[in-house]
Parts: structure tokens; C-alpha cells; sequence
């Protein structure tokens, strides 16, 4: 057994073995740490390298198994794909280039679906009839909920540019979260006539925009008509196996594939 080795990465220590980082011989590394080519150390005396440190602790896990584990919501492909270039390490390399042909095939045959709930909510606000007067009151508004998963994360990004939020009189994105590309949540509320502007922004009440057409969703159907559209410009047709048919009818679950 050989004495553990540190790494200074880009700022960023790592201890490995000699036979790990040599794992591949004719790798940055394997010559390094054969003594064929100059390394230099920092203040510590530890094995200097001036590349991304985060990073690194993806190259080293490839070295210590020879399996590519990334989680699954990964979003650095393109700067490991450079630094596994730099090091070159031939086998992370070609790990990497069919993990990017099986991501090529799923963006092509995906699966889109999507859950859908409305309940109703009752709102109080309060209303001035006359100076110094305030009157509780309330009333009724749809909540709409929206979950929706697609094995295209392309796709699910090119849905949500379909819509917008309406907030304190402004049009803003739905906030479509790169940490969880294959997830969309939605909730929005329908236009009640007798509730106050101001009382959609003081009490978060979120109305929910097609856009470039400004149109605003009061129900589902409306909706589901935007994603259908959306869907099948895209090459997706309904599953005719799942989900059953009343459930789509009534639009509470909605599944789409595509082949290509």
C-alpha cells in the first residue's frame, strides 16, 4: 500500500493513492505520477494542478471505480467533458460521449405527463364602503394545480416559455428551476370579478398567462388546449393505453409519448 497523496485542485484538496491516479497510464496523471513529466506543489507541499477543483471530484471518482456516477440533475457536462480532455483519460472521455448519445435519444422518444387538480379556495378581504368603514368579506376563487414531468428536459423548457404568471400587474416567468429539469409545478388562481386588485398581490394569488397572446387561464380546458398544442407541434400524440379515458376527458391526468 503506498501513502496517501493530496491534491491541490484549483484551491481544493483531495487525497488519493498513487495506484488510483495512475489507473490509466497514459492519462495527464498517469504520467504525472510516474515521475515523466514536472509537477509542481504549493505552500504545503501537496501536488499542485491549476484546473477546477469542483470538478475534480468527478475525474477522481471515475479514477477510484472506471464507472461514470453523476447526479442526476448534472448540469456541468460541457466543463467536465474539457476537463476530462485535459487529463486525458480515453475511457471517461468515451463515457461521456454515450452518456451524451443515450440523453440525445431520450430528448428524441419521451414521455410527457401530466397531473391536474382544482379545488376551491375561499378568500377574506375587507372592503370600504364609506370613510372609516371596513367590512369583512369573502368569496370564491378555482385553484388550479399543474404537475407535470417529461423525460425532455428540452421540451418541458419550451413548454414553460408557453406561460407566465401575473403578479402585482406584471407578466413574470414561471420559474421553470434547472435544478430539477424533468419537473414543472404550476398553481395559479382563476379572475374572480369581486375580488380587489391588491388583494391577488397581498395574498399571493397567482392568475396564470398564455403567452405572446396575454390570454388568461380562468380553466383547465383552456390549458390542456395550450399543451396539447404545444405537445403535438412537437411530435408528441396522446397514449392511447394510459391514462383512462375518463381521466383525460375530465382533465385530471393527461399522457403524451413521442417516437423518433
Amino acid at each position: 500500500m503506498s501513502d496517501p497523496i493530496t491534491l491541490n485542485v484549483g484551491g481544493k484538496l483531495y487525497t488519493s493513492s498513487l495506484a488510483t491516479l495512475t489507473r490509466y497510464p497514459d492519462s495527464m496523471l498517469g504520467v504525472m505520477f510516474s515521475g515523466k513529466m514536472p509537477s509542481t506543489s504549493d505552500q504545503h507541499g501537496n501536488f499542485f494542478i491549476d484546473r477546477d477543483g469542483k470538478i475534480f471530484r468527478y475525474i477522481l471518482n471515475f479514477l477510484r471505480t472506471s464507472n461514470l456516477d453523476l447526479p442526476d440533475d448534472f448540469q456541468e457536462v460541457g466543463l467536465l467533458k474539457r476537463e476530462a480532455d485535459f487529463y486525458q483519460i480515453q475511457p471517461l472521455i468515451e463515457a461521456l460521449q454515450e452518456r451524451e448519445s443515450e440523453n440525445a435519444k431520450a430528448e428524441r422518444n419521451a414521455m410527457l405527463n401530466i397531473t391536474l387538480d382544482q379545488r376551491l379556495q375561499t378568500v377574506y378581504f375587507t372592503v370600504k364602503p364609506a370613510p372609516q368603514m371596513y367590512n369583512l368579506t369573502s368569496c370564491s376563487t378555482e385553484v388550479f394545480d399543474a404537475n407535470i414531468f417529461c423525460t425532455s428536459a428540452e421540451f418541458l423548457k419550451h413548454l414553460s416559455s408557453k406561460f407566465c404568471y401575473f403578479v402585482n400587474g406584471k407578466l413574470l416567468p414561471i420559474g421553470y428551476e434547472k435544478k430539477d429539469p424533468h419537473h414543472l409545478t404550476l398553481q395559479w388562481v382563476g379572475h374572480v370579478a369581486v375580488l380587489p386588485e391588491d388583494e391577488y398581490t397581498r395574498q399571493n394569488l397567482k392568475r396564470l398567462w398564455i403567452v405572446p397572446t396575454n390570454e388568461q387561464v380562468n380553466n383547465f380546458q383552456l390549458f390542456v388546449e395550450e399543451v396539447l398544442k404545444t405537445a403535438m407541434s412537437d411530435g408528441f400524440h396522446v397514449d392511447t393505453l394510459q391514462p383512462d379515458s375518463s381521466d383525460f376527458m375530465n382533465y385530471k391526468v393527461l399522457r403524451l409519448v413521442r417516437y423518433k
